[in-house]
């Protein structure tokens, strides 16, 4: 069967992001997602709140016919690292070597976000050549230039690596402009991983020129002045 993911998506646990975990599965659901990776920047956080309103299963099955994979995106000392599949640590600023071993061990896959994006932290070339990543993400909605996917692609060829397509998604409207499409019957989370790592289809499509200004917006305010953002005990307190 084939089961549209989309790897690379963000809740307003990340400093940038905008939407709530509940906002983003009904958006994704209304677009024929099947599911979603929560990778937000340094923070496991979303996962944690969403064990905890039972929208994710400890064990990796879907919740009401619709998957969300725990993950995090982080910044490593050489640019971004998804992590898919697992939670990590706060691993900031480590070596994306150290957090790629980090990702094996408990059993999630490392996938570079926008590789070649010079606007962007992505881990360049040089880096990439000496990590044992799992898969690139080829196919990034929100890159600064349309370019720089093409270089990702070529160079996720010319290294036989399998690839990812990801919305990027800042807030929920975002959610599923791109995503992978995997060809398996085991929906959850350990089939979705053992897929990614396979050949798969990739849906691609660019975020809207209106959608690209509100994450840029949303960059700039989190770069101007970071807020504190509620953790999944704060979100627990109101509910």
């Amino acid at each position: 069967m084939a089961i549209n993911i989309d790897l690379h998506t963000h809740t307003f646990f990340s400093g940038d992001g905008v939407s709530s975990p509940e906002e983003n599965i009904a958006a994704a659901r209304e677009k024929g997602l099947h599911g979603f990776a929560v990778t937000d920047h340094n923070t496991c956080d979303a996962v944690s709140y969403l064990l905890d309103k039972g929208l994710m299963r400890e064990d990796g099955q879907p919740v009401d016919g619709f998957l969300v994979i725990p993950g995090v995106e982080v910044s490593t000392d050489e640019g971004h690292l998804l992590c898919v599949g697992t939670t990590l640590p706060n691993m900031k600023g480590k070596p994306a070597r150290e957090v790629c071993e980090c990702i094996h061990e408990q059993g999630g896959l490392a996938i570079p976000p926008h590789p070649f994006d010079l606007f962007r932290a992505g881990i360049r070339a040089e880096t990439l050549a000496t990590l044992p990543i799992d898969a690139l993400e080829v196919f990034n909605a929100a890159t600064t230039l349309r370019r720089y996917n093409d270089h990702a692609l070529h160079y996720a060829q010319s290294r036989g690596l399998a690839m990812t397509a990801a919305s990027d998604a800042h807030h929920s409207e975002a959610l599923g402009t791109a995503f992978t499409i995997l060809d398996t019957n085991d929906f959850s989370v350990a089939g979705v991983l053992g897929q990614i790592v396979k050949r798969n289809e990739l849906s691609q499509h660019y975020l809207t020129p209106g959608a690209s200004f509100r994450k840029s917006w949303n960059n700039w305010l989190r770069l101007r002045k970071r807020k504190r953002f509620p953790t999944s005990s704060d979100l627990q307190k109101t509910s």
